[in-house]
């Protein structure tokens, strides 16, 4: 039986649905995934009976609903402890928690200019110099973390073993696919074990195969 159901939107476009599904699937728990199509007439009739706030994603437990995908991070991590989603260490954890934060709230220049669209491939476009400092910022990041000592030999996520920061840079791994950005050798290989990992090959499988309907499916253990 499900332990909750996360209510997402097109897997194709949605990146910050892919955020707190990629924290669930990690996470171990059961759950029902939801989908209900961005951009529809339907979508406002849709999503007001499932989240509060209009918005996806959501997750749903019995009578009550947590929205953002940061919020839904968090309580996955605090329902399933033995997943470890943050790293262990204090200081390592602080600065994975800093990183997610930053981008759930920043790289706006990036998001606007480069959407995600997991099925498009080969895009050009002339990024504005706030997108490129996004950009570039982005890659240092990806490279600090890929350099550190501390969690290297613990895995090749960006903190050695899956965490949540991870969860809030997946999408940005298909938009610097998307729109064939040149990366560094450690940030293209962490880029290119991303897109191998089963579960978010599971995602982009299910992205290629996205029909226009609304539909329901159960993953989990």
């Amino acid at each position: 039986m499900a332990d909750f159901t996360l209510i997402i939107g097109n897997r194709n476009y949605s990146s910050w649905s892919l955020r707190a599904w990629l924290v669930a699937r990690f996470s171990g728990l059961a759950f029902d995934s939801q989908r209900v199509l961005l951009d529809t007439p339907h979508f406002k009739e849709e999503i007001k009976s499932l989240s509060p706030n209009g918005m996806v994603p959501a997750l749903r437990k019995g009578d009550w609903v947590i929205s953002d995908s940061l919020a839904i991070a968090e309580y996955l991590n605090e329902c399933a402890p033995e997943a470890k989603l943050w790293p262990d260490e204090r200081s390592v954890r602080a600065q994975a928690r800093s990183l997610s934060c930053e981008m759930h709230s920043g790289f706006a220049d990036l998001r606007n200019e480069m959407p995600m669209n997991i099925r498009a491939t080969g895009r050009v476009v002339e990024l504005s110099a706030g997108a490129q400092r996004d950009v570039e910022r982005m890659i240092a990041v990806w490279a600090a973390c890929l350099a550190d000592d501390r969690t290297q030999r613990d895995g090749p996520w960006l903190f050695g073993r899956f965490s949540i920061c991870d969860a809030m840079f997946v999408p940005v791994v298909f938009r610097f696919r998307t729109y064939s950005v040149t990366l560094p050798s450690a940030c293209q290989a962490y880029a290119d074990h991303c897109i191998q990992d089963p579960f978010i090959r599971e995602w982009i499988e299910a992205a290629l195969d996205e029909t226009e309907i609304l539909d329901t499916e159960e993953v989990g253990v």
